[in-house]
């Protein structure tokens, strides 16, 4: 029955418009009663997007259970339980993309289910980096990454009309998140150590013949090697 109501909907709104489509109308294309209707979706807008609910279902079971080996590797991979989702139905899934860009209301609610994701990704990572300070920093940053690498990937998709294969500009955009932020030099690099350290050069004690040497573990920002080196010049 969800179902049938989300078809008869979604065929009225593209036939009349969102606006000028009633739940009146739907039920009636449907042949079932408003009481139906709401048992299954709240509103209007619900009806557009009825695979959200367990999709997002479907991602927290999956965080469940993944180990804590690669917890960006982990939110990655849920990231594309939401594109089999879209890929599952390419000419829905463009309809509603196009219909979503025509109708102010629903780019707002679709932004409140993206939000939705994107919590559900950073609880994750948060239950794994800490909920305090940087761990959960760290958490919301790597988790809004996710979701924009997967909505860019998957946009280019539904603006060609869902040709070819929309997991190859995923699969490259999330590539990038994991890269900067999956490896451990990466997770370790902006609290990695730069010491300064000055090693006489045989001047007379003036402290012209020295020579500030900088040791910083690979991958360290360059801007905080700069930094460092600034600040000990500028001591000495």
């Amino acid at each position: 029955m969800r179902e049938v109501l989300a078809q008869a909907a979604f065929q009225l709104f593209l036939e009349r418009g969102f606006e000028r489509t009633t739940v009146d109308d739907i039920v009636a294309r449907a042949g079932v009663g408003r009481r139906s209707f709401f048992r299954y979706f709240p509103s209007k807008e619900d009806a557009v997007f009825p695979d959200h609910e367990r999709c997002l279902a479907e991602m927290t079971e999956f965080l469940a259970a993944a180990d804590d080996s690669d917890p960006v590797g982990a939110v990655s991979d849920a990231a594309r339980i939401v594109l089999r989702m879209y890929a599952a139905n390419p000419e829905f899934s463009v309809q509603r993309y196009r219909l979503t860009r025509e109708v102010p209301g629903l780019r707002t609610y679709e932004l409140s289910v993206v939000r939705r994701y994107e919590q559900t990704l950073a609880g994750h990572l948060r239950s794994r980096f800490g909920e305090d300070g940087d761990g959960a920093l760290r958490a919301e940053v790597i988790a809004a990454s996710v979701v924009a690498a997967h909505n860019n990937g998957l946009r280019l998709w539904l603006r060609s009309g869902g040709e070819g294969d929309p997991e190859v500009a995923v699969d490259h955009a999330l590539a990038l998140v994991r890269e900067a932020w999956g490896r451990p030099a990466a997770s370790t690099a902006s609290t990695a150590p730069v010491v300064p350290f000055a090693v006489s050069g045989g001047g007379g004690g003036d402290g012209d013949g020295e020579v500030v040497v900088m040791v910083a573990r690979k991958g360290t920002p360059m801007w905080r090697v700069v930094q460092q080196i600034e600040a000990a010049v500028g001591e000495n």
